[in-house]
């Protein structure tokens, strides 16, 4: 909608097209329907691809600011939350419109639901066979997202639309996903489904996916199968199958210095102790994973075993066996690869009038509204340039 709002109302004829019955899904189900429409914090370091620096243009042309102008422009109502996210004060519905609006001052004509049959490059452009008839064009935008959320209608179609024209594709997989563990070494976790608590979160082995390293301070949640929250979701995305991650359930103290130091004043047992600074299930579900018994009196430990456990709680490094998938995964990582296409205009380099925008290219956001303002950045340079 974006691209084509922007694409009409430079006078370029536009029609949209959409498999879907129901316009806009992944809007209206964002940020518990009230949509994390952008964040006032964006930029390209927010932001994972195999080429890190593609993103620049598209984000500095089209900024978090300038959606803003028109979201006050149709006077909705909007708030900040944590860390520059912003929301919708009613409704994600509100920014559906909104585009829609947009684009119909681009006379923008809508073909929906209709599905795309094959798409075939002429000379002069493209042939767009479809179940609701034919259409030439001299340019065709591919906006479909990636795999996550099936349930509304993801699929891969624009990677095989991608691959049809020999355009490299990097690997797809979930991003922003909770992650799952399972085996001996998980049981004692197994029943703390529930427990929430500001974790530092980051990846063990180094450097992430665009040569950043993964660092997150953020919620943790335990669930029945693993561990989620913002802290997994955002670090998930940095996480490669079979290194660990590196939790700090305590990021502001030193556990073992305070328990070291605690031994001659405090008469209380080990568990009675930790569950001053953790939930009680927690704190014991802990203590039993590394061997301590949770009645044990602080007094009795000796330095060392009070080493090893302030190292499993301010350094808890645990490998995930997986993730929830596509089914739970906010995102998709991979896609197009950005080599393929120009930074300026979103336009495949060796496909003339063969554009990809949002987030069928491999550019993935943190949590946040950092992955709507990528589609409303890239949305508009497409716009701008067929």
């Amino acid at each position: 909608m974006m691209a084509a709002a922007v694409a009409g109302q430079r006078g370029k004829r536009v029609v949209l097209i959409d498999h879907a019955e129901k316009l806009a899904e992944k809007i209206r189900i964002s940020g518990g329907g009230r949509c994390n429409f952008t964040n006032v914090n964006a930029s390209h370091q927010n932001y994972l691809s195999e080429n890190p620096h593609f993103c620049k243009s598209a984000l500095s042309r089209y900024t978090a600011q300038d959606f803003v102008v028109l979201v006050k422009k149709y006077r909705i109502a909007h708030h900040e939350k944590h860390r520059g996210q912003l929301f919708c004060t009613e409704s994600a519905e509100q920014i559906i419109d909104m585009l829609k609006s947009e684009c119909l001052k681009g006379e923008v004509a809508w073909r929906m639901p209709c599905k795309i049959e094959s798409i075939e490059k002429f000379e002069d452009g493209f042939f767009i066979a479809t179940d609701h008839g034919d259409i030439e064009a001299a340019s065709v935008v591919i906006a479909t997202g990636g795999l996550s959320i099936p349930k509304i209608g993801a699929t891969d179609f624009g990677y095989r639309i991608a691959t049809q024209f020999d355009l490299k594709v990097i690997e797809p997989r979930p991003g922003l996903v909770p992650l799952t563990f399972d085996g001996p070494s998980w049981e004692a976790f197994a029943p703390l489904a529930g427990i929430a608590l500001e974790v530092e979160v980051s990846t063990s082995s180094g450097k992430g996916k665009g040569g950043k390293k993964g660092f997150f301070r953020e919620d943790l949640l335990f669930t029945h199968r693993g561990l989620s929250g913002p802290a997994i979701l955002q670090i998930s995305s940095y996480w490669q199958p079979g290194t660990p991650i590196v939790l700090n359930l305590l990021p502001e103290m030193d556990v073992a210095e305070e328990l070291i130091g605690s031994k001659t004043t405090v008469k209380k047992q080990l568990g009675n102790v930790l569950s001053q600074w953790l939930p009680g299930r927690l704190a014991e579900g802990l203590l039993v994973a590394n061997g301590f018994a949770p009645d044990a009196r602080l007094a009795d430990m000796a330095d060392a075993k009070l080493r090893k456990l302030g190292d499993a709680i301010n350094r808890w490094a645990i490998v995930p066996t997986g993730s929830e998938g596509y089914r739970k995964a906010e995102v998709t990582l991979g896609g197009v690869d950005t080599r393929e296409l120009s930074q300026q205009t979103m336009m495949a380099n060796k496909v003339p009038g063969l554009y990809f925008i949002g987030e069928s290219v491999d550019v993935t956001g943190w949590l946040g509204g950092y992955n709507f303002q990528w589609a409303w950045a890239s949305g508009f340079a497409a716009g701008q340039s067929v």
